[in-house]
Parts: C-alpha cells; sequence; structure tokens
C-alpha cells in the first residue's frame, strides 16, 4: 500500500506549478472527481480540467493548509490564490478535499467542497454572490463549465 500523504502533496505542487498534465497522471483511470463548479467527472475528464484549467490559469498560488491519508483515504484542507475572469478579479478558494486513494496511491475517488457563494462573490461580483446562494448558481456554473470542459476535450485531443 502506497501512502496517500505524497500523491496529495505532489498534487498541490503540480497545481501550483500549473502542471495538469502532473496532475492528470496522479489518477487512477478510472477516478471519479466532485466539486461545486464542475460536478460529477470520471475517468480522462478530471485530466482535461485540470490541463484546462492550469493552461488557461494565471499565476495560481496554493496554499496546503493541511493533508494526511491513512490507508486508502485521505483529507486536505488548501487555499488557492489566484485572478479570475476579465476583471481578473482576486479569487482566495478555501477548499476542503477527501480522497480515496488506489493500492498504489494514485487517487480513485476526489470531492471538493467549497462555497460557491463566497466564490462567486469574489470570482464575479455581489450580484452572483447572492445568485450563488441558490442552486441556480451550481446549475449554471455546471452546464457552463460542462460545456467549456467538452470544447477543451475536442481541441485537446486533436
Amino acid at each position: 500500500m502506497t501512502d496517500g500523504t505524497a500523491t496529495i502533496e505532489r498534487l498541490y505542487a503540480a497545481m501550483e506549478a500549473a502542471d495538469g498534465d502532473a496532475m492528470a497522471a496522479l489518477y487512477a483511470s478510472d477516478a471519479t472527481f466532485e466539486d461545486p463548479a464542475f460536478g460529477p467527472l470520471a475517468g480522462e475528464r478530471i485530466g482535461a480540467m485540470w490541463r484546462m484549467l492550469t493552461r488557461r490559469g494565471t499565476g495560481i498560488n496554493v496554499d496546503l493548509r493541511s493533508h494526511e491519508a491513512h490507508g486508502t483515504e485521505g483529507t486536505a484542507h488548501w487555499l488557492a490564490h489566484y485572478r479570475f475572469g476579465g476583471k481578473q478579479r482576486p479569487v482566495v478558494n478555501d477548499v476542503h478535499s477527501t480522497y480515496r486513494f488506489t493500492a498504489d496511491g494514485l487517487i480513485a475517488e476526489q470531492v471538493d467542497r467549497f462555497d460557491l457563494s463566497v466564490w462567486a462573490t469574489q470570482a464575479m461580483g455581489r450580484g452572483q454572490g447572492l445568485l450563488g446562494r441558490t442552486p441556480i448558481l451550481g446549475l449554471l456554473m455546471r452546464r457552463t463549465t460542462s460545456r467549456q470542459l467538452d470544447a477543451f476535450l475536442a481541441t485537446d485531443r486533436a
């Protein structure tokens, strides 16, 4: 059994280095991922998400506040500092992640939790933050991110 602690550390080091390929390599081929912005993802869509975000992003700083793994389970609390959108609004996303690992230390399942309303207020302004207190923003966000990911996959495979 490989300790998932090293996998968590490599994941966030690769995120800060904007290395989506290195991040993708840390997931099992049948892995699952879920967060409030992308909803549930599986398989190749996880790596594609990280490649898309790291290629489009500008200057992410990751603060891995705490993390641990025991056996096939792990957790992390991390902050992502970055600028979002055309207005380059500063965002500090406070994320709590849970993991399940394969026997060889790859990520089999990751669930990220953060307050979508807080994120939306920072990233898109106060009006979107208020909308974030309803299920509507999550639905719109997941629809938009799914389309963006589909378009990225179409060009990434070419």
